[in-house]
């Protein structure tokens, strides 16, 4: 019997076909992502290095080149140090609670049964789908002190929350941890769904405590989601504005409640510095790329497949 020479029908093709062909299903999307992301941020580089203020964007002068002397003006600032450890202080405070709030509440979903867990569910979501503008002004009318039902509950008076530069904090806070735990907690409860129940039985058969069967059963399965999570609201919380600037008129009182994403508008925009403006923003992408990339290096040493 004669053997044919060559590649049959069903033989993968040569040449890598069936590696290109994903590629070719992704490049849409990849070209709006690159005009979307890519194309903005290489623009907020380019005008990080040039003198670029409100006389420029008039016609008024050309841009001159700087080169790293934003960048320097702006290290040398101390105040760009203060709002820097501020921004990391908060953001980090808000990312715990998140995480806190969102993991605690998705075990008790599993806890509970089905009609308190769709309420709670659908509480969840409207908190998720507010818009953060609209959360920042309600939370405002509840902490008011004239006329806001917290302080004559809590027996506070005229308390202004946002007088206080810990107090302001602490009230944007809460608010960010309401707007950003539903993601947690439906990103958690699936996958505490998806953990066997037979698992779970044996812990509590073994006399495990909910904290202890959380530490050390449903955390390290979850452990690839909790990355996802971790670094979403990471992102999220590191360049709040909108609740800031709300709650708190700009920043507080003499700038005492600013983050880097107000502080860079505000050197944008109010004071015309579009390039000082511009080179807060990279540091800002700087920062939270190597918080990224540290954590998942961290995760991988550990042994952690993402």
């Amino acid at each position: 019997m004669r053997v044919r020479r060559g590649l049959s029908r069903s033989s993968p093709r040569p040449y890598g076909g069936a590696a290109v062909t994903p590629w070719i299903y992704l490049a849409p999307a990849l070209v709006v992502l690159g005009g979307l992301l890519v194309y903005p941020v290489y623009q907020l580089g380019l005008i990080s290095f040039f003198e670029y203020t409100q006389a420029q964007v008039s016609g008024g002068e050309p841009a001159s080149f700087r080169g790293l002397g934003n960048y320097a003006e702006l290290f040398g600032d101390g105040q760009f140090w203060q709002v820097l450890l501020a921004t990391v202080v908060f953001a980090a405070a808000c990312v715990v609670s998140t995480l806190a709030v969102g993991c605690a509440l998705a075990v008790l979903l599993t806890r509970v049964r089905a009609v308190p867990r769709l309420a709670l569910m659908l509480a969840a979501l409207g908190a998720w789908a507010t818009p953060a503008i609209t959360g920042s002004t309600v939370w405002l009318l509840l902490f008011d002190p004239d006329f806001g039902p917290v302080n004559r509950v809590l027996g506070l008076g005229d308390h202004s929350w946002t007088y206080g530069r810990y107090s302001a904090f602490l009230l944007v806070l809460l608010e960010v941890v309401w707007c950003s735990f539903p993601f947690v907690m439906v990103t958690v409860y699936a996958g505490i769904r998806s953990v066997p129940s037979e698992v779970l039985e044996a812990a509590a058969l073994d006399g495990a405590s909910q904290w202890r069967i959380w530490r050390s059963v449903l955390a390290p399965m979850l452990r690839p989601i909790l990355v996802v999570v971790t670094i979403q609201s990471i992102i999220w919380d590191f360049k709040v504005f909108t609740q800031i600037y709300v709650m708190t008129g700009g920043g507080g009182i003499a700038g005492q409640n600013l983050v880097l994403n107000v502080y860079a508008y505000q050197k944008a925009f109010a004071s015309s510095q579009y390039s000082l403006g511009s080179a807060i923003g990279v540091v800002m992408l700087v920062i939270l790329l190597a918080i990224t990339l540290v954590y998942l290096r961290l995760l991988r040493r550990q042994g952690e497949e993402l």
